[in-house]
């Protein structure tokens, strides 16, 4: 029975990710803050056949994280750990983000993802099996000049993700990064601007999951969206000024 760990499983991405994974032969161990949210989460994948642990942690308390991945761990051994809980950054008023917001900002979309990556990862290496997927951002690629630092800490995700799937491929262990587009979700509902090639949840986690069952490196989405973040930084910074000013924003609350 392969044993799925997913963080910020309360809603969003998460969420449709315990859905999609939750089967029969599944045991989903789901985190989140939102207990309520998180609950109901539990239980939808609890009918569709799934058993399911949950566990309300905030992913900045390194000590707490890692008494509790090697408590599940060592109950049943993680195959996959989707390091998924994240905040926006910005401002309300479109201004320059403050430091309060900033440190927040990397503390939990960066330093809380390596409280839970890198003791998975020192677990799975003990065994010599595993996968870890790191949730990132097109915005690793086109930083947002409105979250630069929401931009910073996912392409910190980025370049540490890709780092650790070199240099553990020998091992075992599988390490993939994960870069969604516009998704519907509540923290993508706090943003007030375009949101090209927006998609729902579900099908994001859809091409989430057939990206990790290929053990792509980048799990990128969509396609076009992709290949334009991709190559914006190739691009003379006068056309990358003009190509990004269309993707300005404010944010409508602070989570």
């Amino acid at each position: 029975m392969p044993c799925i760990l997913i963080t910020g499983a309360s809603s969003g991405i998460g969420a449709a990710l315990a859905r999609l994974y939750a089967a029969p032969d599944t045991h989903l161990v789901l985190h989140a803050r939102d207990a309520l949210r998180l609950d109901a989460v539990a239980q939808a994948c609890r009918v569709r056949g799934a058993t399911v642990e949950t566990e309300r942690l905030d992913v900045r308390d390194r000590d707490a994280m890692r008494a509790c991945l090697q408590a599940a761990d060592a109950r049943r051994p993680l195959d996959l750990v989707v390091v998924n809980a994240a905040i926006n950054g910005g401002h309300p008023s479109g201004d320059l983000e403050t430091e309060e917001t900033a440190f927040e900002t990397v503390a939990i979309n960066l330093d809380g993802a390596l409280n839970v990556a890198l003791p998975c990862l020192t677990l799975m290496l003990a065994r010599g099996r595993g996968q870890i997927a790191l949730m990132s951002s097109l915005a690793a690629f086109a930083p947002l000049p409105d979250a630069p630092a929401y931009s910073g800490a996912k392409a910190a995700l980025l370049a540490h993700g890709l780092a650790l799937r070199e240099k553990v491929r020998a091992r075992g262990v599988k390490v993939n990064v994960v870069l969604p587009g516009y998704v519907r979700t509540p923290m993508g509902g706090e943003y007030k601007g375009w949101r090209p090639f927006e998609m729902s949840a579900d099908r994001a986690a859809i091409h989430i999951a057939a990206g990790l069952a290929r053990d792509r490196d980048i799990v990128a989405f969509p396609t076009i969206l992709a290949i334009l973040a991709r190559g914006a930084a190739l691009l003379p910074e006068g056309l990358r000024r003009r190509g990004m000013h269309g993707f300005r924003f404010q944010v409508r609350q602070r989570l």
